[in-house]
C-alpha cells in the first residue's frame, strides 16, 4: 500500500458543529442559589433540560428551584453532585477550593464545568486573580482528579440570564477542556439555550485568560451602562 492509498482511507475530518444529544442529561448547578448559578439553572431549564440547584443548605436550594420553575429541583451540594450527570461549579471564588475538596466523592466520575472567575475588586475597579495551579479550572481538575474537568460560562450576564422577558442571550459560550468528547458535550448544552453557541476554546492551561476577560468585560459594563458578551466569528 502506498502512502498516498493510506490517505486515501483516513476518515474525513469531524464537523465540529456535529454535537451531542445532551437532552436527557441531569445538569447540576452547584451555587444554584446565586446570580450567575441560578441565571444558568434557569435558562437551561428552560430549555428543556433536568436541572437540579445546589446550595450548602437543602433550604435555599429548594427555595430557589420553587421559584424558577421549569421543574427544577433543588437539594445540597452533595446530593446535587451524587445525582447529576453535569455539574457546573458557579460558587464564589473565596468558597471554590474547600467546596470542591469537600465534594471530590460525590464528583468522582462526572463532567464537571467550571466557570468561577477569580477577581479581585479596588478602587480602580475589577482585576484579574491568577490561583497557584494557574486559574479556577486548573485548581478544579487538582482537587477533582477522578472528574473530567472543563470550563465554561464565565463570560454570561447573571442580569440577562435571570430576566424572563429576553428571549435570547447573544452571546458566544468559550468552552475549554482535555477531552474533546467532554467539550462538545457542554458545548451543546451551551447550544440549547436560544441565542448561544458553545466554541472549543482550547485546554484548560489556557483558562486562566478566559477567566481574566471578565475583569475587562466589567469595565465595559460599567462605562457603556451595559450587559456586554462575546461574538468569536469567523466559525
Amino acid at each position: 500500500m502506498t502512502s498516498t492509498d493510506s490517505a486515501a482511507q483516513k476518515a474525513p475530518a469531524k464537523d465540529p458543529w456535529d454535537l451531542p444529544d445532551v437532552s436527557g442529561l441531569v445538569v447540576g448547578v452547584l451555587g444554584g442559589t446565586g446570580p450567575q448559578g441560578k441565571g444558568l439553572a434557569y435558562r437551561l431549564a428552560k430549555a428543556g433540560q433536568r436541572v437540579i440547584v445546589g446550595s450548602r443548605a437543602a433550604e435555599r436550594a429548594e427555595a430557589a428551584a420553587a421559584e424558577l420553575g421549569y421543574g427544577v429541583e433543588g437539594a445540597d451540594n452533595a446530593e446535587t453532585a451524587r445525582r447529576s450527570d453535569v455539574v457546573i461549579v458557579a460558587v464564589p471564588w473565596d468558597g471554590h477550593g474547600e467546596t470542591l475538596q469537600s465534594l471530590r466523592g460525590e464528583l468522582a466520575g462526572k463532567l464537571v464545568v467550571d466557570c468561577v472567575n477569580p477577581l479581585g475588586f479596588d478602587k480602580k475597579g475589577a482585576y484579574a486573580l491568577k490561583p497557584e495551579e494557574g486559574s479556577a479550572a486548573e485548581q478544579a481538575a487538582a482537587l477533582l482528579p477522578d472528574s473530567r474537568v472543563t470550563a465554561a460560562f464565565h463570560h454570561l450576564s447573571a442580569v440577562l440570564l435571570q430576566d424572563p422577558e429576553i428571549a435570547e442571550i447573544d452571546t458566544d459560550v468559550m468552552v475549554l477542556g482535555e477531552a474533546r468528547a467532554d467539550v462538545e458535550t457542554v458545548q451543546a448544552l451551551a447550544g440549547r439555550i436560544p441565542g448561544m453557541r458553545g466554541i472549543f476554546a482550547g485546554r484548560l492551561r489556557n483558562a486562566h485568560q478566559v477567566e481574566s476577560l471578565v475583569a475587562n468585560i466589567i469595565s465595559v459594563n460599567r462605562r457603556y451602562k451595559a450587559h456586554a458578551g462575546l461574538r468569536v466569528t469567523d466559525v
